[in-house]
């Protein structure tokens, strides 16, 4: 029985994405999720099978280019070899099989391209890894964007590990008689169906001017928008010169944070200012500042841009597959120190791009390079490439946690390819009430993403310190406290009995269950009482330096800011016992230590 889905046309925007393949900038969505035990893999296999191969045909196709100078020449077809086995492999980290072979893994296969014979994703299931096992998987932007190749894996997972072992699903078939000018026809037919919804909805919109003559000023003030956002992108500056930008090599490196309670997160927005995802992208602005600083290279005034990707896909249409996003260029502050000051003037930014067309005249940017000749197409992705440095992007995922074939996820991330050639892309994804950092570099030009990891949770620590003295401060303002801190000081106390600190914590009238948590430093675990030495200095005044890190001060011995200023990051370094990647700059707490020392 004939395939109903033997031959398809690839629509403009997909030709784009394929198109821009290069050895050096592949153009592959790579996700890894990690299982707290291993999974049986003929379960898997099963799972892929019946829930993605079966249900999604789209993983059964290659691309065939017949005549890619052509638009219309690039197409789907059913793979007539289709095997299983080319698509999903079975391999083992070496021991000690710990989080830096995975990394190294993840780096390897994400500079390695995709076979392009065959369906374009693969999977590699990685077993002996921290007692448990990951999925790797790899999927060209072609296929969908970041945003429908999600929800599609999310729909071969299960909400409990009891769940029916999948079974095949019917699939409707019907039977078509083989048309020899059917490739001819098919790319025709398209058109005229899509001229006939255009002048369709051309007819509506006439007839609603007549109704009602105001529509008209209302269409041509659109119409001007989006011209003047068109003129707006292409004749926007080139970003400046950085470490982030310079030619691309083939090796990639990947990076990834440890897990970060989202709880903790909705506190820092709710105390600070801003929402979640203006406190995570704030974050990851003072992360590529410090990582510069690091280098050398002069941060004072600069701004440069994220290239954000917006999703246009209506909700119905979640799993279809195909590109439906445009793109905003977000101006990131990062010449901004301070991290509270930061993150108000990313969200004053934010604001200012929320009624913007700007996201759907890239989409038609898009879809024009896809008809281009492949010489065209390289002169529109080096425009778009000089007009930003990091492909910024922010997934919201699921809540609830997650089992797949059985087995249930800890947690999972992903990593977009760098379209118009950037050196970095930085990728946020929540998960079971957590958010993870993940960071994709080239590796000529940012060897280490473990240091703008680490910078990123530095920020967080930073802006969870101002949280905390915002707190302090309206419970002394409330005469909750005196101005010099007792012994301990109960977060959870003061945030129940003081409607100073409710209106802080929560936008409503009363404190939300998941507000009352006072953390371990974003991410140390958590701690919900500080004690602080009556004949010593709050710590966590330093900005970096939580309630997590200033307890392991204190039981060292070092109670005031003149016992930290005395000592070195060596020191330090033995003391808060934290992995290579995630290890915060202790050079700064010193000087920042010597500072309020010499000014008590």
């Amino acid at each position: 029985m004939a395939s109903d889905t033997k031959s398809q046309g690839m629509s403009s925007v997909d030709v784009a994405w394929y198109q821009m393949e290069d050895p050096t900038n592949l153009m592959m969505i790579t996700g890894l999720l990690h299982f707290e035990r291993p999974v049986d893999f003929e379960r898997l296999r099963a799972t892929l099978q019946y829930r993605f191969v079966d249900r999604y045909p789209r993983f059964r196709q290659r691309v065939v280019d017949r005549n890619s100078f052509l638009y219309g020449g690039i197409r789907w077809e059913d793979d007539p070899t289709f095997d299983m086995s080319a698509h999903l492999h079975r391999i083992a980290l070496p021991p000690p099989g710990d989080r830096q072979a995975l990394q190294d893994l993840v780096s390897d296969l994400m500079s390695m391209p995709l076979d392009f014979s065959k369906p374009l994703w693969q999977m590699h299931l990685v077993e002996d890894c921290d007692g448990g096992c990951a999925l790797l998987v790899r999927l060209h932007h072609c296929i969908a964007d970041g945003i429908a190749l999600v929800q599609v894996m999310l729909s071969l997972t299960d909400t409990s590990p009891d769940a029916p072992y999948p079974a095949p699903e019917r699939r409707k078939r019907q039977p078509r008689g083989w048309n020899p000018l059917r490739p001819l026809i098919q790319p025709v037919a398209s058109t005229l169906r899509l001229t006939q919804k255009v002048a369709s909805a051309t007819a509506r919109t006439y007839v609603n001017v007549l109704r009602d003559p105001e529509q008209l000023v209302e269409l041509g003030r659109v119409a001007s928008d989006l011209a003047l956002t068109t003129g707006r992108l292409l004749l926007m500056a080139p970003d400046p010169k950085t470490p982030y930008k310079g030619k691309l090599g083939v090796p990639k490196r990947a990076a990834w944070s440890t897990p970060i309670p989202l709880d903790d997160v909705k506190l820092i927005s709710r105390a600070v200012g801003g929402t979640v995802n203006d406190v995570l992208m704030s974050a990851a602005a003072g992360a590529m500042r410090r990582y510069l600083v690091s280098r050398g290279s002069p941060v004072e005034d600069l701004d440069f841009r994220a290239v954000i990707p917006v999703n246009l896909r209506p909700l119905d249409q979640s799993t279809q597959m195909g590109n439906r996003f445009g793109l905003f260029f977000l101006s990131m502050p990062v010449g901004v120190e301070d991290p509270v000051d930061r993150l108000r003037e990313l969200k004053k930014r934010m604001d200012g791009l929320k009624n913007t067309t700007e996201p759907i005249v890239a989409f038609g940017i898009l879809s024009l390079i896809g008809m281009m000749p492949n010489w065209m197409e390289e002169i529109v992705v080096d425009i778009f490439g000089t007009k930003g440095t990091v492909v910024l992007t922010n997934v919201p995922g699921p809540r609830e946690k997650l089992y797949f074939a059985g087995a249930g996820i800890e947690d999972m991330m992903f990593w977009v390819p760098q379209s118009g050639r950037l050196g970095i892309g930085i990728s946020i994804f929540s998960y079971d009430n957590k958010v993870m950092l993940g960071v994709a570099t080239d590796q000529g030009l940012v060897p280490e993403p473990e240091a703008v990891i680490a910078g990123f949770h530095e920020e967080l620590d930073a802006l969870r310190a101002e949280m905390r003295q915002r707190l302090m401060d309206t419970a002394i303002q409330f005469n909750l406290l005196p101005v010099r801190p007792p012994e301990t000081i109960d977060l959870d106390a003061m945030a129940a009995t003081t409607p100073g600190v409710n209106q802080l914590l929560s936008p409503g009238p009363a404190v939300e269950d998941d507000g009352l948590q006072a953390t371990d430093g974003l991410g140390d675990g958590a701690q919900r009482v500080l004690v602080i030495p009556v004949d010593g200095d709050d710590l966590t005044r330093i900005p970096g330096i939580g309630p997590g890190y200033a307890s392991s001060l204190y039981t060292a011995g070092i109670l005031t800011y003149a016992d930290l200023a005395a000592l070195t990051p060596v020191h330090l370094t033995a003391i808060i016992d934290v992995p290579d990647w995630r290890r915060p700059d202790f050079q700064s707490w010193i000087d920042e230590a010597q500072k309020k020392a010499q000014a008590a």
